[in-house]
This record gives C-alpha cells, sequence and structure tokens, in this order.
C-alpha cells in the first residue's frame, strides 16, 4: 500500500503553491499565476522550489493579439488543449485557427506558438515533457514575426529570444477563467 504524503500548500504574492513533495488538490483560480502585459496570464500548480519531475502543466490564459511565446522548437513532446475561446497556432509555418476543445500535440521539435484570436479571451491547457537536455531552438519564422511572435536572429538561449520583455510578474487570479 502507499504512503505518499499530502504536499502542505503555502500562499505566495501569486497564490497558493506546494512547499513540499507529495500529492495535493488546489483550484486554479487559488493556484500561483504569473502575468506579462504581452505574453498573457498562466496559472502555474509548481513553486519555485517543487517542480513536476516528469512534465510541466499549466493553464495559458491569452487575450486576442497575445502570443504565450516566442515561436520554438525543442526537444520534449509538448501537447495543448483549448479550454475556452479562440487561438491561432502557428505550427511548422502553417497558420491554423483553434476553438475550444481543440487538441494539438507537438513530437519534439516541432515549431510552434499560440496566439490569442477571436473577440475575447482563450484558456489553454498546456502539458510538456521536461526536457532531458538543453534542446531548445528559436528559428527565424516570418509568419511567427508577423503575429509579433518570432525572433529576428536565430538563437537557442532563451535570454536572448525573451531580451526586449520585461519578466513577468506574480499576482493573484485576475479574473482570465470562465465560469463552467
Amino acid at each position: 500500500m502507499s504512503n505518499v504524503p499530502e504536499a502542505p500548500m503555502e500562499e505566495g504574492p501569486g497564490g497558493k503553491a506546494p512547499a513540499g513533495e507529495g500529492w495535493f488538490v488546489v483550484n486554479a483560480r487559488e493556484s500561483r499565476w504569473v502575468h506579462h502585459d504581452e505574453l498573457g496570464s498562466a496559472v502555474v500548480f509548481e513553486s519555485h522550489d517543487h517542480h513536476f519531475p516528469h512534465y510541466g502543466v499549466n493553464i495559458q490564459v491569452l487575450q486576442p493579439g497575445q502570443p504565450n511565446c516566442m515561436y520554438h522548437g525543442e526537444e520534449g513532446q509538448e501537447d495543448f488543449l483549448v479550454l475556452w475561446g479562440e487561438c491561432l497556432v502557428l505550427i511548422e509555418g502553417e497558420e491554423r485557427r483553434l476553438r475550444q476543445w481543440d487538441f494539438v500535440h507537438c513530437p519534439s521539435w516541432t515549431e510552434h506558438v499560440f496566439v490569442g484570436a477571436g473577440d475575447g479571451p482563450c484558456g489553454i491547457l498546456m502539458i510538456g515533457a521536461r526536457n532531458a537536455g538543453d534542446g531548445l531552438l528559436y528559428p527565424v519564422n516570418e509568419l511567427a514575426r508577423s503575429h509579433d511572435a518570432g525572433v529576428e536572429v536565430e538563437t537557442p538561449d532563451g535570454d536572448v529570444a525573451y531580451a526586449r520583455f520585461s519578466p513577468v510578474v506574480e499576482g493573484p487570479y485576475r479574473g482570465d477563467l470562465p465560469e463552467m
């Protein structure tokens, strides 16, 4: 029989996060949030000190026109599910419009980025494998650049790719989740 302890939860500037190892239950509205004026908001279910070892998971909330990051490909598999609203996925140089319940699977090295679309916020469940190495590349892509979601010079360095952006800010839930 298993004896996995419940993780203690700690209230921080962005909301509740695990303060130790173990299982936990937390409402997304009460969990740790990060916000960025240009790259949307996200609820993250990990703390700074306690990360999930095998995969990352968050819900990204984008306003129309906001990219979630810079166009990139990476070593780990990623999967995405649109929970509400509309967005674009720029994937392998193509643009696809997505709506609620659309699912996107990205095997290793699939180049992609999401951009909010429609007339209101879009919520995307994002799950990705933790990279075994440093495999990450931000290629130059004109379609992504036309959505302000692409780099000017190819780089494997996130600090270079995001140099023009201010840092994300932790803060509590701002009303980005719909009532369901």
